[in-house]
């Protein structure tokens, strides 16, 4: 971070963490309370349709974009990219060091990187090191023992509950904000 500073003294820098989130027909049964002796109900088909969130987070201030699209590629994170690239800075002023993983479609040589994000590969095999990957239990929450009637309606809620997370960054920065990625953007 700071060398992308003292490259550019005039031109902010901001830290963000990108990650991706399958969420699917599929139930996600989660623990419930009921009467001792009684065992909970819980329905649900097994469909094998799904979507993928492209989460990006801010660790120092909470800030999160989400991009919703139906499959991972190169092509499907460049418009990610593009989207995140317009959301955390529309007048194209900062530098947005965003921190990636090694997934195929995160160093594939055709990923359209807009000019102001500079991508930065955290290191194989260490998904303990991403900072957004915390958020996602907050996401599945909003699907956790419910049976869907569709992908219309799972992407309604989804929607539903990445535009919570925003509109609260303090419950996204305390998942998101490492010590290390917070020192870092500082």
């Amino acid at each position: 971070m700071a060398d992308r500073r003292a490259g550019r003294p005039d031109r902010p820098v901001e830290l963000w963490a990108e990650d991706e989130c399958r969420l699917g027909l599929k139930p996600a049964a989660r623990r419930v309370w009921c009467l001792r002796g009684v065992r909970p109900a819980c329905s649900g088909r097994h469909r094998f349709e799904w979507l993928y969130v492209y989460g990006f987070a801010r660790p120092s201030t909470g800030q999160t974009v989400s991009v919703i699209l139906p499959r991972v590629n190169a092509e499907l994170m460049g418009q990610a990219l593009a989207e995140f690239a317009r959301q955390a800075d529309p007048l194209g002023e900062k530098l947005l060091v965003l921190l990636v993983d090694n997934a195929g479609w995160h160093v594939a040589k055709r990923l359209a990187v807009p000019a102001n994000v500079a991508l930065y590969r955290l290191p194989p095999c260490a998904p303990g090191l991403q900072p957004v990957e915390p958020l996602w239990p907050l996401l599945r929450e909003a699907v956790a023992n419910r049976e869907l009637s569709g992908m219309a309606e799972l992407e309604a809620r989804v929607l539903r509950r990445t535009q919570w997370l925003a509109e609260h960054p303090d419950v996204a920065r305390g998942a998101a904000g490492f010590h290390w990625a917070v020192a870092l953007a500082g």
